[in-house]
């Protein structure tokens, strides 16, 4: 008997951006200020660090009367609000099936409380979906990725209140009604399980509304109510593009144990709950019992309104978008071990493993059992909607930009892929991070690039924007063209 290793036809190869990361025009069209908006650049002392911001509505005050002697790169991102046409067309030269882009919701309800959206905003992305149509690109499109109108944040803490959900679920419907003929895949929440490390970027929590002895508290409200609104927003998608496919994403995360012992393989265990406990609810559609007990042992009291088990029992995922870029190591409370760096979700460095220059650890394998984990506990299609190598890349003279890592780095996830595939996986995409430079969103910087297409632009917004095709461009294309058969 043979196993099928190959991509299936129709797999849809693509990239993935945010709004906030490249958009820019922050200021015009009408959109109002996100969370994102009032993230400044700092110099990095350590780059294999997070800067994970958590401030107070008095620092958010002091920094949007203060802003001019400061640098906020997701303000400026690299334009694509005018130069969305010349890269769709380097995507569909690219071979592009898909692209994945947010909605900045702040462009369709500048504070988030209107009645009725902003034209200008709305506009714009029937634009953004029609040049992607006429490209012959399928719009994978998140509704929010990082960013909540920055007025929710500071009058309400985000979803920490039970008002953000019928704020978002009104603005869900409202694009939903708008773009029905135009998108039919869609993602409520991009890597909904940040929220437990990024309370601020993930939910819009601030400081002002809970004290530091309940923030792990608040951390599971605004959770429950994000899984609640994200419920509520597949209900509404089902009944308003019913051919519609709609998910929500989590980071895709695994945890080795950092010895044989018993008690650090239940420790990575645990760990993967953080991924677990959303992707449990929104795809089996109830709390599991591990955060009963958690919730019990931690003093935990999630508020719930009546109907909410309900709503999430009868509204679940059609499949599973998540991200993949390192895998972590567990260990015993009492145990050291040096800190790996990376994303939200990192723990101890692997020393199996080699690592990025921000110190995320390469793990292509890891994503295999990932995509074999996902799919012996919920048997739903996956799709991997963030993948990708952050690195410093450097022009020559002669304009070209060899970049031979980020090459290597995806093709041995692709393999990756092709064996999950052979394992029974049923896989419906891969969107790489960043197919055009863009800036990070860990650490609000243009020098950690993930791109096939480099951007001349600096960490502080200085530079042409030219777009330049580097090696990764040709290789990625030939990739596509040959549904994953040519890695070469």
């Amino acid at each position: 008997m043979t196993f099928q290793t190959k991509f299936p036809q129709g797999f849809l190869w693509g990239g993935a951006t945010s709004a906030n990361q490249v958009e820019g025009a922050y200021n015009l069209g009408g959109k109002g200020l996100s969370t994102a908006d009032v993230v400044e650049f700092v110099e990095p002392e350590d780059r294999t660090s997070m800067k994970i911001p958590f401030p107070s509505i008095d620092e958010i005050n002091h920094i949007l009367k203060t802003d001019e002697n400061r640098v906020f790169p997701k303000r400026f991102g690299i334009d694509f609000y005018h130069n969305y046409k010349e890269d769709i067309a380097l995507l569909k030269e690219l071979g592009f099936k898909t692209f994945r882009i947010s909605i900045g919701w702040a462009r369709i309800f500048p504070n988030g409380t209107e009645t009725e959206p902003n034209e200008e905003g709305l506009a714009f992305y029937d634009r953004v979906f029609d040049e992607m149509k006429k490209h012959g690109i399928e719009p994978l499109v998140t509704l929010s990725h990082y960013e909540i109108p920055l007025h929710l944040s500071k009058e309400y803490g985000g979803f920490y209140s039970r008002e953000v959900v019928d704020y978002f679920a009104h603005y869900a419907k409202t694009v939903f009604h708008r773009y029905k003929d135009k998108v039919k895949y869609w993602i409520t929440f991009n890597e909904i399980n940040s929220l437990l490390m990024a309370p601020y970027i993930g939910t819009g929590l601030v400081r002002d509304f809970v004290p530091e002895e309940k923030l792990l508290e608040a951390k599971y409200q605004a959770a429950h109510h994000q899984l609640v609104a994200n419920a509520k927003a597949i209900k509404a998608c089902h009944e308003i593009i019913p051919d519609a496919q709609i998910g929500c994403m989590v980071i895709g995360m695994i945890n080795y144990p950092m010895s044989p012992h018993p008690e650090d393989a239940f420790a990575a265990h645990q760990d993967m709950h953080k991924t677990f406990f959303f992707t449990d609810v929104f795809t089996r559609g109830a709390y599991p019992s591990y955060m009963k007990r958690f919730f019990a042992e931690n003093d935990i009291h999630v508020n719930m309104e009546i109907g909410d088990e309900k709503l999430l029992r009868d509204n679940t995922v059609d499949y599973i978008p998540f991200s993949y870029y390192m895998s972590g190591v567990s260990a015993r409370p009492e145990e050291g071990g040096e800190k790996a760096g990376g994303n939200l979700l990192s723990n101890l460095k692997n020393p199996y493993l080699d690592a990025s220059d921000w110190g995320w650890q390469i793990d292509p394998i890891g994503l295999r059992t990932l995509l074999n984990m996902f799919h012996e506990r919920y048997e739903k299609p996956l799709f991997i909607v963030e993948n990708g190598l952050g690195a410093f890349d450097k022009v020559e003279e002669d304009g070209s930009i060899h970049d031979p890592y980020r090459m290597d780095y995806l093709r041995s996830h692709i393999e990756q892929m092709k064996e999950a595939i052979g394992d029974g996986v049923d896989l419906w995409g891969y969107t790489t991070w960043g197919p055009i430079d863009l800036v990070s969103f860990s650490t609000s910087e243009m020098s950690k690039r993930y791109g096939f297409i480099y951007v001349d632009q600096d960490d502080y917004g200085n530079g042409s924007l030219k777009r330049s095709k580097k090696d990764s461009f040709y290789w990625y294309q030939k990739v596509i063209a040959s549904n994953g058969e040519d890695l070469a």
